[in-house]
């Protein structure tokens, strides 16, 4: 089933038709960079434990396919892998991110983790999105961090909060501007401009941010093309498509979080169709949605799509994959050095594999995600191992991942 975000509306979110953010946001104007670079930043976190072994599949593993049973990918037959290269095969339901890594402008990176090694969703995510070595530690993230890092005057000074809900990842001391699609009716200019009045008088924050969330709502929903008859447009790509629209405007935000629910896959996971193909071919319209909203940011752009742990190596016995280690990263965008797979294989044999049961992790995410920041935005070693990703200097940063 596609993943969904419901939104319950509230009386904000109602007298803002579709704008969800905090009071104290604002979308800065910037100047453009002496080189025209305008760099953006998208992060997904997939919520629920991607099965990495299934979206990637390393079909070269003499082990896996008996390890994935009735829900392995394969090289050829109905619904067939398509081939990364000779060992690797992306599910069939991402042809958009198949088309991206062939253009060099997408990769993967395999068995990768996060620092924690217990298996729960909550623990996993909070220590994914604090970028801290394990939970509990703090209420704010690595991204927050790492933009309140920048130096004064950069175009990056806020960050855009996509949800209903501000992710953890996103949260801090550096200021950030919502957006989150509702259905519900929009108000008329006229109407708009009495609520402003009249909240100017009574509620003068929210007047200011009944303001601000008015102009952001119509940059990401304002003349969207509509679906073609019969066409079905998922969460997905509903919510990266107003994004896109936000973050490709002169004075938007350049830096973006937002997290897709859903993808614990414990039961009927399914194989190249399925549940799971269902979300990753939902995942992969999203990629494809700021592709083609960016424009011409999309050359400037990454996204890095990650998840709180990988699931089982072998199936249960409800077709579906448990708790698991090692999984994988996705980085899209015209700014990435793509075409490749990332991976110091560590081999599925029983005694490869994780506590017996999991792949094996031999990349750390935060050394990903700090050579992201330190090519794409410019952050320098010090401040990520010290503020954005703390208690990581051992974890250097990934390089050549950006073009």
């Amino acid at each position: 089933m596609d993943c969904e975000t419901r939104l319950s509306p509230t009386r904000r979110s109602l007298l803002l038709s579709g704008a969800a953010f905090a009071a104290w946001a604002y979308i800065p104007k910037f100047a453009r960079a002496a080189d025209a670079r305008d760099p953006r930043l998208v992060v997904i976190i997939l919520r629920g434990a991607l099965d990495g072994l299934a979206t990637v599949a390393p079909i070269g593993d003499p082990d896996y396919a008996g390890l994935h049973g009735s829900i392995a990918l394969a090289k050829d037959g109905p619904n067939a892998a398509i081939m990364l290269d000779p060992f690797f095969g992306l599910h069939p339901a991402m042809p958009e991110f198949a088309r991206m890594y062939r253009d060099k402008k997408a990769a993967v990176v395999h068995a990768v983790a996060t620092s924690y090694r217990e298996r729960s969703h909550f623990d996993g995510q909070d220590t994914l999105e604090s970028g801290f070595p394990g939970p509990g530690r703090v209420q704010s993230g690595w991204l927050n961090r790492a933009i309140a890092a920048l130096p004064r005057g950069e175009r990056v000074s806020s960050g855009l909060a996509i949800g209903p809900t501000t992710p953890l990842v996103l949260r801090g001391a550096a200021p950030t501007v919502g957006w989150a699609p509702v259905n519900l009716p929009t108000a008329a200019d006229d109407t708009a401009a009495r609520l402003i009045e009249l909240y100017r008088h009574q509620d003068p924050a929210l007047a200011v941010a009944l303001s601000q969330g008015l102009q952001l709502d119509k940059l990401a929903t304002g003349e969207m093309a509509k679906p073609a008859p019969g066409a079905k447009v998922t969460a997905m790509q509903q919510i990266a498509r107003g994004a896109a629209r936000v973050m490709a405007a002169d004075d938007g935000p350049r830096v973006a979080a937002l997290a897709f629910d859903g993808w614990d896959t414990h039961a009927q996971e399914g194989g190249p169709v399925g549940r799971l193909a269902q979300l990753l071919g939902g995942l992969d319209n999203a990629l494809a949605e700021f592709e083609s909203g960016l424009g011409a940011h999309w050359r400037d752009t990454v996204i890095v799509v990650a998840t709180e742990f990988g699931r089982t190596a072998r199936i249960n016995g409800t077709s579906g994959t448990d708790h698991g280690t090692g999984t994988v990263a996705l980085l899209a965008g015209g700014a990435v050095a793509g075409g490749r797979v990332i991976a110091n294989w560590p081999g599925l044999r029983p005694a490869d594999l994780y506590e017996s049961r999991d792949l094996a992790p031999t990349t750390d995410l935060r050394a990903i995600l700090k050579g992201v920041l330190h090519d794409h935005l410019g952050l320098g070693e010090r401040v990520l191992a010290d503020s954005v990703f703390p208690d990581s200097a051992m974890v250097r940063p990934a390089k050549g991942l950006v073009a």
